[in-house]
Formats: structure tokens, C-alpha cells, sequence
């Protein structure tokens, strides 16, 4: 079996899309995501012009092999574009693989370990109440894990709150996004929103929230430490993902579980945190 061409899909229901298609003389096809959300059009470039012509011809069968090929074979290496691009390759291979042999693709991977897994949904609201009723109407749902967002008193925008009753900000293209920010008024409300949320719902429902990296690590831990009494799943991306060695310190101050790596793109990112 050999690869015979690869098309990159690029679409926009509300927010972009962006899909590589590998196809093989033997008629299989595989699907890999290449979405990298503000950037996409980078990822297409980088697919077209540096990666589909060196695919052409190639055994998918041997995706240990390409994945290498396209890492080493770069002089620069990592960053999100490129590695976007090479996992949306690896991902299409596997596919690929996948299908040619006619098993479920976790067979390949281990098999199963589990019948089920617990899900979480988004929650969010302009202000406390819209953002506690919010939590219920996914817990109606049968949701038993909700990540909860809040526009905070004061701000006119948040990061990570839908606008115009959408259920996701889409991605904005072009230069970021500036506003007024204040992160005392962020520390002193959240404690306040799931104080507020556990009072309504119990203890039953896993709560989550994302700080967007917006804190300095001693500010992380204080906020960390002020949230105990409210029992977080997990608290996401406290701190900016450069600092990991920040994570030490708000770990020391705080037993909440904290969750980071969304914006990691190799294994070499983690090493720190290990």
C-alpha cells in the first residue's frame, strides 16, 4: 500500500476546521485534525508546501518512520504549526492502518480498558446566576462533570465566555483580542461562583475551571488554596505553560488538582513537570 495523495480540508460551521485527508492506491483513506484555532491558515500552508509532497509514495504502514522523517528531518523543529501538522499525519496514518485491517483502532493502541469514561461539559454565563444556571441546565442533561466559566463584575469581557448565547467564542483571526483586565477582582469572585455553585448542586457534580494562564504562581496558589473547600476536579492551566517550574510553588500551597499541557505540542514540553 502506498500513499497517492492528501488534501487539506478547510471548514467553518460558526468556528475552523481544518482536516487532512491521505489517500492510498489501495482506496483507504485516512482523516487526521490539523486545527489550530487563530492559526489555521499557517497549518495549511505548512501542509501543503512542506509536508504532502514528501508523503506521496510513502508505506502508511510505517508512521513511526514518517513521524520521524518530518521531526528530525527539520531544522526547526517543534512549535505549534509544525508539530499540528505532523500529528495531523500521524492521526491519518493510524486511520489508515486502522481501517486496512479492519479493526477499531484501539485495538492497535493497547485495546480496551475501559467500557465508559467520564465526560465534562462548559458552563458559562455572563454573571453568577447566569453561569449557576447554566451548571444546572447540564446537569438536567446528565452530565455529572461541568467546567464552569464566569464573566467577572466590573470586566467588560472575559476569556473563555461565549457571547450572543453561543455555546463557544470562535476563534478570532489577526491580531489578539486587547481588554481591560483586573486579577484581584477575577481572585475574589471565583470562590464566590463555586461557593455559590456547591450550594445549589452539592457535592454530586465534579466541578472544573480554566484560568487561561493568567496567573503568577503565588497568585495560582492563592486562588488554588481558596478553592479547596469546594472540591475542584481539577483547576486548568493556572499559570503560563513557560513556567513550569511555577508549578512547584503552587503546588506547595494548594492540594487542588491542577491540569496543564493543553498547549504543549511534543513530549519534550512535559519533561519539567515529570
Amino acid at each position: 500500500m502506498k500513499i497517492t495523495d492528501a488534501k487539506v480540508l478547510v471548514s467553518s460551521p460558526s468556528r475552523n476546521f481544518v482536516t487532512l485527508k491521505v489517500f492510498t492506491d489501495a482506496g483507504v483513506y485516512g482523516l487526521g485534525d490539523a486545527t489550530l484555532n487563530g492559526r489555521e491558515l499557517a497549518v495549511v500552508a505548512y501542509l501543503q508546501e512542506h509536508i504532502i509532497p514528501c508523503l506521496i509514495g510513502r508505506d502508511p504502514f510505517q508512521s513511526e518512520d514518517i513521524w520521524q522523517y518530518f521531526y528530525r528531518g527539520a531544522y526547526w523543529r517543534r512549535g505549534p504549526v509544525t508539530m499540528t501538522a505532523i500529528a495531523a499525519v500521524d492521526v491519518a496514518l493510524w486511520d489508515i492502518k486502522a481501517k486496512a485491517l479492519n479493526v477499531p483502532l484501539y485495538q492497535l493502541i493497547g485495546g480496551r480498558s475501559r467500557d465508559r469514561v467520564l465526560v465534562y461539559c462548559h458552563a458559562n454565563g455572563k454573571d453568577l446566576e447566569e453561569a449557576v444556571d447554566d451548571v444546572g441546565r447540564h446537569i438536567d442533561q446528565g452530565y455529572r462533570a461541568v467546567r464552569v466559566q464566569s464573566g467577572i463584575p466590573g470586566l467588560e469581557t472575559t476569556y473563555g465566555i461565549a457571547k450572543d448565547g453561543r455555546k463557544y467564542e470562535p476563534a478570532t483571526e489577526g491580531l489578539p483580542q486587547e481588554g481591560v483586565w483586573s486579577t484581584e477582582k477575577y481572585l475574589n469572585y471565583m470562590p464566590k461562583l463555586m461557593g455559590r455553585v456547591r450550594e445549589t448542586y452539592g457535592d454530586e457534580v465534579s466541578l472544573l475551571h480554566d484560568v487561561h494562564h493568567r496567573l503568577t504562581p503565588v497568585e495560582a496558589g492563592r486562588l488554588g488554596k481558596e478553592l479547596e473547600p469546594y472540591h475542584l476536579f481539577w483547576l486548568e492551566d493556572p499559570v503560563t505553560a513557560e513556567l513550569q517550574e511555577g508549578f512547584r510553588l503552587v503546588r506547595r500551597h494548594t492540594v487542588t488538582p491542577l491540569a496543564v499541557g493543553e498547549v504543549f505540542n511534543s513530549i519534550y514540553d512535559c519533561l519539567t513537570l515529570l
